[in-house]
């Protein structure tokens, strides 16, 4: 079954979370439901959110592999990652800017892929202002991030 088969408002499960995350950062309500859903708010005041303003999460593509990009490319503190956050999201086209949070531990890469047991070893994101651009539609699973996890922005630019 394709994601595109679920009863939703883009009909992809992924572009409505993502756009729920979006909506969760913009403004901060009272409404909770289930702590680590994408589509709550993790940031309501109900949550004990201190200031958080970002959900972190990871992508999968539809073979299952983590989704990454890589940061800071052509410099010493280049890096790779698995962690995002959303910045920008066009629903009707399912595409959305996403800048790259980095880990605080280097993630093994095995050829094209990322070993999962290596996201055991990262206990905060950086924000960073590298980003990049995505087609919703490309992946099949979203799996929100506890806000705790995000630090400050670092003074990386957009590209």
């Amino acid at each position: 079954m394709g994601c595109k088969k679920h009863d939703s408002d883009t009909g992809n499960c992924v572009c409505d979370a993502v756009a729920a995350i979006k909506e969760a950062q913009d403004q901060v309500d009272d409404r909770v439901d289930c702590r680590n859903s994408c589509f709550n708010n993790l940031l309501s005041p109900t949550n004990n959110n201190n200031g958080l303003d970002t959900v972190p999460f990871t992508l999968q593509s539809k073979s299952g592999g983590y989704f990454f990009a890589t940061g800071a490319l052509g410099r010493d503190d280049c890096f790779q990652t698995v962690f995002f956050r959303v910045e920008n999201i066009d629903e009707k086209n399912c595409c959305a800017t996403l800048s790259l949070l980095r880990p605080d531990a280097d993630l093994d890469f095995d050829k094209c892929c990322v070993d999962p047991i290596s996201l055991c070893d990262v206990d905060e994101l950086e924000r960073t202002r590298y980003c990049i651009e995505v087609d919703l539609d490309c992946f099949c699973a979203i799996q929100c991030l506890d806000p705790n996890l995000v630090g400050d922005i670092d003074k990386h630019k957009c590209r």
